[in-house]
């Protein structure tokens, strides 16, 4: 790249990543995740094939509070800062995530080092296979030990959401209540995958499924994504939480929602793993 390496948007697509591999700055992750009921191993692809010089970001099982009964809830900012070197991330560093599926994963990645203070991050729009589909170099095997990194993890509240701040937005209103589930969850006409759960939503909030701001893997146009969004009553500026089952798909809401140029969301990390376990917790039903 005969520019300084930077990314000004939160999606980048093939073209810019294969121009700007073997840049000394920057850092890709493979943050590929799946549901149990998709029958695929992130980290055993990963071995299979990856983009060259590509790390693995296990926010599921490494990269998480291990301690916490919820799933891949975020770790302390220490934990963060000790992997985040390990995988050769530095202060400095442009670091680009993808997943396996296309969009999917990815995006929590992208939002735990949004959450942790680094700026340079963004996404492969389409992923993995839009990676595969322009032909463009693998790499496969026991992938390289990066030289450690000095980043340094500082939190950035507003782009996390906790228990009280989403009871406080269910009891005022005050903010605005998007869930990335499907709609029969959401409506509480499904069960939830993970034992346990109750089903249905928080009172107030409004049903954009992740999967409907994507197409082929892809994000959806700008003009598009807005729509979406308009179509929940959310418009620029507004104060909006993103939730889904355990804060992996509203992520993809909370990336949707700043590419759009609507603005930052901010992620409830326990999401419906913990306000679906809580019998002290309001919920609602219907669609």
């Amino acid at each position: 790249m005969s520019q300084p390496l930077q990314v000004s948007a939160p999606l980048v697509d093939v073209q810019w990543l294969k121009s700007a591999l073997g840049h000394p700055r920057l850092v890709v992750l493979d943050a590929s995740w799946y549901l149990p009921d998709a029958n695929r191993d992130g980290r055993a692809e990963f071995g299979e094939r990856r983009i060259p010089g590509a790390q693995f970001f296990d926010f599921d099982k490494t990269i998480a509070d291990t301690e916490s009964d919820l799933p891949h809830m975020l770790p302390s900012p220490d934990v963060f800062e000790a992997e985040a070197r390990k995988l050769g991330i530095n202060r400095d560093s442009v670091v680009v995530c993808y997943d396996g599926a296309g969009i999917f994963s990815a995006p929590r990645a992208w939002w735990m080092l949004k959450v942790f203070g680094h700026d340079q991050v963004a996404v492969l729009d389409g992923g993995l296979p839009a990676w595969v589909a322009a032909s463009c170099a693998l790499e496969t095997g026991t992938a390289s030990t990066p030289v450690p990194g000095n980043f340094e993890a500082e939190v950035v509240p507003d782009r996390l959401a906790q228990l009280p701040d989403v009871i406080s937005a269910v009891e005022s209103g005050d903010r605005r209540i998007v869930d990335a589930r499907g709609a029969a969850r959401f409506a509480g006409e499904a069960p939830e995958p993970r034992p346990g759960l109750r089903s249905g939503h928080m009172p107030g909030a409004q049903n954009l499924p992740y999967s409907d701001v994507v197409a082929d893997g892809h994000f959806r146009s700008v003009h598009e994504l807005a729509e979406l969004f308009a179509a929940r009553g959310i418009k620029q500026g507004d104060n909006v939480i993103a939730t889904c089952g355990s804060g992996v798909t509203a992520s993809v809401l909370a990336l949707a929602m700043e590419s759009s140029g609507l603005g930052r969301a901010s992620v409830y990390d326990g999401s419906w793993a913990e306000w679906g376990a809580r019998d002290d917790l309001p919920i609602a039903t219907g669609r």
